[in-house]
């Protein structure tokens, strides 16, 4: 009975040749990063008031009359300082202690104190406690260096980042899987940001705080897959039932689904944030953490699946001793098929005795046949060894298939 594809990913018995399609893949994702790189390039990012510098006015979203909307304080804006333009008017929080925040390029003294006159005068904000006064409109002077500092320290920690992941990895699993998970991390930088660039989100001091986190959550479904590779694959180069690149994308397979469900899992309290944090609380903050870690989370466990491993196994192909057991592969399946086509009563040479998956096994059981001959073992030992022989599938020198 055939099993559907479904089922086959739940089972993890191969369903997906991800590793034999994986040129599709490498021109998804290269096509995937010029865009995003082009984006960057040519449309650039919206950056916050924290990077770029300006003045940020507050006051509170409720008046005598009822809801203030941010329509209405762009009117006032625009109306008390003609010639210049709000960079955002939004609505934080909910309820009586709402509030409306304005942010724009850097204002004088004598602007702001105007602006606040206008807000006061057309829109009359009240506190909770049902108080009138213009001391309710706050402003504060940001600098674009905070910003600034934020950025180099994040690159930095960026740095250090990399440089101790391709240690760890090194030492734990091999060079070429360093490389390999590598090149996954700055995949999904590249896409998160172009995203970014495209969309036009702002870039906060929150958004580079939650770039840095989704790293963590790539590396870690990487590992994993890494992981199940490095079992698929131990004492490989001894035996020739499966290429390295059969073994690896078994691997990818068996670790499928825990992949996509893990990434679900992390994705519901990001949709949380987004929801709750945006939608209800209109929290700027929290939508620029939400929505990097969304993207970085779905570029994360793409990349694990469909671009880490593809190049670890190209990598590892580079090295003539997994090519020369690729050819051995080759050169088996072969003498099988033949054989299976020439029907019963072919001869099953010594050689090809040697090159089966327990080629250990075969030659251990025919020291033993040669020691229970000469009297070397019981005679149960012997007969013990010719059981497993059958059981396994061997058969001596000189004995013909029937």
């Amino acid at each position: 009975m055939k099993r559907s594809i479904l089922e086959g990913l739940y089972v993890g018995n191969g369903a997906l040749d991800i590793i034999g399609k994986r040129k599709r893949a490498y021109v998804f994702f290269s096509l995937l990063v010029l865009g995003c790189i082009l984006t960057m390039v040519f449309k650039g990012f919206n950056l916050g008031i924290d990077f770029v510098g300006g003045t940020r006015i507050q006051m509170p979203a409720v008046s005598a009359s009822g809801p203030i909307e941010p329509g209405a304080v762009e009117d006032v804006y625009d109306e008390a300082l003609p010639g210049k333009e709000a960079a955002s008017v939004q609505t934080v929080g909910a309820g009586n202690t709402a509030s409306i925040q304005i942010r724009s390029e850097t204002l004088s003294t004598d602007e702001v104190a105007d602006l606040k006159a206008a807000l006061f005068d057309r829109l009359a904000p009240v506190s909770p406690e049902g108080e009138s006064s213009q001391t309710l409109i706050s402003d504060s002077a940001v600098s674009g260096s905070w910003g600034g500092e934020i950025s180099t320290k994040a690159l930095w920690a960026l740095i250090v980042f990399l440089v101790l992941v391709t240690v760890f990895l090194a030492l734990y699993f091999e060079r070429w899987m360093a490389v390999a998970a590598l090149v996954g991390l700055l995949h999904d930088l590249v896409i998160t940001a172009g995203i970014y660039s495209l969309v036009g989100f702002e870039v906060t001091p929150g958004t580079v705080i939650g770039l840095l986190t989704i790293l963590g959550f790539s590396l870690y479904d990487t590992v994993v897959v890494f992981d199940k590779v490095k079992e698929n694959t131990r004492g490989l180069l001894g035996l020739t039932r499966r290429t390295y690149g059969e073994a690896a994308n078994l691997a990818v397979n068996q670790t499928f689904m825990r992949s996509i469900n893990t990434s679900l899992i992390a994705l519901l309290p990001v949709t949380g944030l987004l929801v709750i944090g945006v939608g209800l609380l209109g929290v700027g903050t929290l939508a620029d953490l939400a929505l990097v870690q969304a993207t970085g989370m779905l570029a994360g466990v793409i990349s694990s699946i469909f671009l880490c491993t593809p190049i670890l196994v190209d990598l590892k192909m580079l090295d003539p001793k997994y090519k020369q057991q690729a050819q051995r592969v080759a050169l088996r399946r072969a003498n099988v098929a033949r054989k299976q086509a020439a029907g019963a009563g072919a001869e099953v040479p010594d050689a090809e005795l040697d090159t089966t998956d327990d080629a250990a096994l075969g030659a251990e059981l025919r020291r033993e046949k040669a020691m229970a001959a000469a009297g070397g073992v019981p005679a149960r030992t012997a007969k013990a060894a010719d059981q497993k022989r059958k059981s396994t599938g061997h058969r001596p020198q000189g004995k013909k298939r029937r």
